[in-house]
């Protein structure tokens, strides 16, 4: 009975790697209709909407102190940064590109970042690991055509900003150790929803009448799938299998967003982004101790 609820739970957290990498497609589409922050309004506050009933089931409590909504807003802050560049890199980019470069050069990132702050030792695996990281960002770059024009356009800068913001979130998060990951992400969906309320969008200026059916699938699929469903899943995860055991489903996100932006944008795969996706998932599974494949008992 166990096992099955624990396979269980290994298809749940693969549909959910699988609803972060539809993200990208979702973002594409939606930059067809609305501009960065309006997608960012819509997609959290639906999702902190969504995420009350589940707060409630999972009996956890909403009591939040002052240096705690502090870190909220902070994050709040890196958090549309990072939504801003991850929207106009994919907007001007393809969601292929995307969800394969941002999501692999993320951990990596991470990793430097939690170095630098001195959290985390370089050893000898993590410098050869890394070596293999930058060449496979290098190969989805396409360093190889040596041509600047190419290399530096504006859609990969934007990706490498996304890359670069989303470590700090993660980071100024895990800083919270007073009220449960859920309920920290609730206030900064609820937070990140009023900030652009307030500073970036004007609601009456929203064309409503132009959102057709294309419009709102990929609202619900960023926001339910994406962000409620997802991330529930990842937390739930967490408590019950450990990080390391579901940080290894994480590979499923770049492959996925490659897929699926073939499938629905007809977007081509150059193959400068499928070895370059597979050398940042070496780099990233020697970092981070992770074993794909367990040895059985005997």
């Amino acid at each position: 009975m166990l096992k099955t609820n624990k396979n269980i739970f290994y298809i749940l957290l693969f549909l959910s790697m699988f609803a972060w990498g539809a993200s990208w497609v979702n973002v594409k589409v939606l930059s067809e209709y609305i501009n960065e922050f309006q997608t960012m309004f819509f997609r959290f506050f639906i999702t902190a909407l969504t995420m009350v009933p589940i707060i409630i089931i999972l009996k956890k409590s909403f009591k939040i102190d002052f240096k705690t909504f502090c870190l909220v807003v902070i994050t709040s802050i890196a958090l549309i940064l990072y939504m801003k560049y991850f929207y106009l890199g994919t907007k001007y980019g393809t969601a292929s590109l995307g969800g394969a470069f941002v999501t692999t050069l993320v951990p990596i990132n991470t990793f430097l970042l939690m170095a630098f702050l001195g959290k985390r030792k370089i050893e000898k695996k993590d410098t050869i690991a890394l070596i293999i990281g930058a060449i496979g960002v290098l190969i989805m770059l396409r360093i190889y055509t040596f041509n600047v024009s190419e290399i530096f356009t504006i859609h990969n800068l934007y990706f490498i900003l996304a890359s670069l913001f989303w470590p700090i979130v993660t980071i100024l998060s895990s800083k919270s150790t007073k009220i449960s990951p859920i309920v920290f992400t609730f206030y900064l969906y609820v937070v990140t929803s009023i900030i652009n309320i307030l500073f970036f969008i004007d609601i009456r200026t929203i064309s409503f009448s132009e959102f057709d059916f294309k419009f709102w699938i990929n609202i619900f699929s960023l926001s339910i799938l994406a962000s409620t469903f997802a991330n529930t899943i990842y937390f739930l995860g967490i408590s019950k299998l450990g990080a390391r055991e579901v940080s290894s489903f994480v590979f499923f996100v770049p492959m996925s967003a490659i897929i699926l932006s073939a499938a629905f944008l007809k977007e081509n795969i150059n193959l400068s982004i499928v070895v370059g996706t597979i050398l940042t998932l070496i780099s990233i599974s020697i970092l981070n101790n992770i074993k794909i494949r367990k040895k059985k008992r005997l």
